[in-house]
């Protein structure tokens, strides 16, 4: 089974989405059988590289709200990610443009080590508060999930592999995605937002027993559930019709 999956480095839900997609997958009978893939997306292709505000100005900013307000807010997502496992260390994220981070983890990918790159991006923006746009930065993290340090360095003086992040933001467009986390399975399923473990079971299952149909896109997301999902104005749960 192919799991498609298209993210930001910078989605808090996307983070969260993860760890319970990957619990789901751990305690599916066909673990073995299933292949993950992430995508590029980007909530913001015109932030700054250097921000200047720390992450609750920027949510304020974005939102339309009182700093009170937006740590609030992140105060709440940090909770939903202690739940499954993961620290968000709001108060000293420094939230970027993520372009180079998507071309980085292009070239990971290719290397086969996608997956590992993602992990450690999504990390080393939330819990290690680190600048994920800085080339230092991203060669010194690629080469923590064993990538060539001098490959990187080179890829991030040019373009290469901006034409692959460009790439899947077309197919985003193509499909209709409003906002990531979105997943995409066996290219016949969609599903929107880090839903619960459970729903990302249920899905599983159902792709399972279906997989020999030819590939037809269909939302799974369950009626009446509560989609949690970022979008380029900012991260939200809403409820499904």
């Amino acid at each position: 089974m192919k799991i498609d999956v298209w993210s930001d480095f910078v989605c808090p839900f996307c983070y969260i989405g993860k760890r319970r997609l990957e619990a789901a997958i751990e305690q599916f009978a066909h673990c073995d059988a299933i292949e993950v893939g992430y995508k590029s997306y980007e909530l913001n292709p015109d932030a700054d590289v250097n921000p200047g505000q720390n992450i609750h100005e920027y949510l304020a900013d974005q939102k339309g709200m009182s700093f009170e307000q937006a740590k609030s807010m992140n105060e709440s997502l940090g909770e939903q990610a202690a739940e499954v496992g993961l620290t968000y260390n709001f108060d000293t994220m420094q939230h970027t443009n993520t372009f180079d981070a998507h071309r980085t983890a292009k070239y990971a990918h290719e290397k086969g080590k996608g997956n590992e790159m993602t992990e450690r991006l999504l990390k080393a923006y939330f819990t290690d508060a680190e600048l994920i746009s800085d080339h230092t930065t991203l060669i010194r993290l690629a080469g923590d999930v064993g990538l060539d340090e001098d490959e990187v360095t080179a890829l991030l003086k040019v373009d290469d592999y901006a034409i692959h992040v460009r790439a899947d933001e077309e197919q985003a467009r193509q499909l209709g995605v409003q906002g990531v986390p979105f997943y995409v399975f066996n290219d016949k399923y969609a599903v929107s937002g880090a839903q619960p473990q459970e729903v990302f079971a249920e899905v599983l299952e159902k792709v399972w027993e279906e997989e020999k149909e030819q590939p037809v896109l269909q939302s799974l997301n369950p009626k009446k559930s509560k989609t949690t999902y970022c979008t380029d104005e900012g991260c939200e749960i809403v409820d499904d019709d």
